[in-house]
């Protein structure tokens, strides 16, 4: 499957991109964290704690353990806070 995979805050710092196109038989989210931290070591740094990272699948938070099957769009984040 091909997935758009957005990068925010210091994750796209971390990894030098705001966004890419990426094709992978992921089937978790989990799974694909895993694929991109073995990609180079900028993602294995930008992924390196996962407790500091927050996930939305089409625009809809969701957890490391949610299946990708029909996604289209994956964002990573920090987690966010409010006032």
């Amino acid at each position: 499957m091909t997935l758009e995979i957005l990068y925010f805050a210091w994750l796209r710092e971390r990894i030098g991109l705001p966004r890419e196109t990426v094709t992978t038989e992921a089937a978790t989210v989990a799974d694909l964290v895993a694929e991109l931290r073995a990609r180079e070591d900028r993602y294995a740094l930008a992924f390196s704690d996962l407790a500091s990272v927050r996930v939305a699948l089409d625009q809809d938070l969701a957890e490391f353990d949610a299946p990708l099957a029909g996604v289209r769009e994956v964002a990573f984040f920090p987690p966010m806070t409010g006032g």
